[in-house]
């Protein structure tokens, strides 16, 4: 099935079921459009700590992001050079109040044009599938959809990605969640960019400005021949955003 069927299909599904679903954040990335190679496995793993966050939790029972930390191994395999399968497995957050725990998984699909990073214009989309901790997301299933636009232009990157959020009760609560990058590339191996993360709210009537979620990250990020690392640090722009987060993506191929 070619991509834009894909989108088209789980577009037309989002329109009769789904909803809103805020929770923490145990993945700050922008998605570029890179696949893992056919036949290839690759683990990436993500950690974020929230040395000043928000003292109240999202929604009744759920976690307070301050001073804790979230995280998750996410285990991906190249199934064609155009299909990305991914698995985020256990997805684990430590937190003051009640330490650590685990807070459920993740499925993904990742479609996107070959060989992105030899294209001026890249396109895709991903799908995820949420299975949640009702301390993580007051819904037990949520999902994304996340569209991919990306243009490698020299030594800029741009990458957009208007992310929809879903907790699978009607087209109106969909939430827009969308995440962006300008990075500039100094040399093969390393890239320094400013990426921002945004929650606006539904789509049928967005969140004024002040309770909005809005954060501006600075990042660091080396491309070595083992391993691939992107540091960055986050600050909220307004009072319904962690103040400062840090973030940290280790990946590389296993085989």
């Amino acid at each position: 099935m070619k991509l834009t069927h894909w989108m088209g299909a789980m577009l037309v599904a989002l329109a009769f079921t789904s909803g809103v679903a805020r929770a923490q954040s145990d993945e700050i990335q922008v998605y570029d459009g890179g696949l893992a190679p056919p036949g290839v496995f690759n683990l990436t793993l993500h950690d974020n700590f929230t040395p000043d966050g928000l003292k109240q939790p999202a929604f009744p029972g759920g976690i307070a992001t301050n001073g804790s930390l979230f995280g998750v191994p996410e285990w991906a395999y190249g199934v064609t050079d155009w299909f990305e399968a991914g698995l985020y497995l256990p997805l684990y957050s430590i937190d003051r109040q009640r330490g650590g725990s685990l807070d459920g998984f993740k499925l993904r699909t990742l479609f996107a044009v070959p060989h992105a990073d030899r294209r001026t214009f890249v396109y895709g989309v991903n799908f995820e599938f949420s299975y949640n901790a009702k301390r993580w997301d007051p819904e037990r299933f949520t999902s994304e959809i996340r569209p991919i636009l990306a243009w490698h232009l020299g030594l800029v990157d741009l990458v957009l990605n208007p992310i929809l959020d879903t907790s699978w009760d009607g087209f109106g609560n969909l939430d827009f969640a969308p995440s962006s990058r300008l990075a500039l590339n100094v040399s093969p191996a390393w890239a320094v960019g400013l990426e921002e993360y945004a929650d606006l709210g539904p789509l049928h009537h967005f969140d004024p400005v002040g309770r909005q979620s809005h954060q501006l990250y600075g990042v660091l990020d080396h491309d070595g021949h083992a391993l691939e690392v992107e540091a960055g640090v986050g600050v909220g722009l307004t009072s319904q955003s962690d103040p400062l987060t840090l973030k940290l993506i280790l990946s590389r191929d296993l085989n």
